[in-house]
């Protein structure tokens, strides 16, 4: 079978337990943008380069509100999962889609942290690591905590969906918080 011969369920349902899986994760960030403001993470403080460890982007009300947005959006999906028969998608739990979620932020600080030691500023564009931060994040996290949701739910063409649509989406939201006024930069 070659590409043009698969059916297009073949290529549908990966993509969606895809969004499925990641919404949790995808979520935050947004979020983050949105409640933010207020007492950075690092307190202002530098390490021995002079610079700041975070920066004044990386708030403690972005990140605690970013991650129960996350958080509430994986219980939706549990809710819809279970009240509407939603069996052929990936079963979030509240511990997945808490990982998820707090993953997505901590990959996010982690990039932060990684770009202020390269001398970038808040707001420069970092190719694939301003993409890939939250997925990498979330993986790593559940990784550690819990494998076993990890191997049973993400298969191959699922993961391939994620490296795909993960940056379209980060730029498609990234372009509207800029526009209505949430980001200060459309990257």
């Amino acid at each position: 079978m070659t590409l043009i011969d698969a059916d297009i369920g073949s290529w549908i349902f990966p993509a969606l337990a895809a969004l499925w899986i990641m919404l949790p994760a995808y979520v935050p960030n947004s979020a983050a943008a949105l409640f933010g403001g207020g007492t950075p993470i690092d307190s202002g403080r530098t390490l021995g380069d002079g610079r700041r460890i975070f920066g004044d982007g990386k708030t403690y009300r972005g990140f605690f509100g970013g991650v129960l947005a996350g958080v509430l959006v994986g219980l939706v999906e549990i809710l819809a999962w279970s009240s509407f028969g939603l069996t052929a998608l990936p079963h979030q739990t509240i511990l997945s889609v808490t990982l998820f979620a707090t993953g997505a932020l901590l990959g996010d600080l982690a990039k932060s942290f990684l770009k202020r030691r390269l001398g970038k500023e808040r707001g420069e564009s970092w190719f694939l690591a301003d993409q890939y931060d939250l997925v990498i994040g979330s993986f790593l996290l559940i990784l550690l905590v819990y494998p076993e949701w990890l191997f049973e739910n993400i298969t191959l063409p699922i993961a391939v969906w994620i490296v795909v649509m993960t940056p379209l989406l980060h730029r498609a939201v990234n372009i509207i918080g800029y526009y209505i006024g949430v980001k200060e930069v459309p990257w």
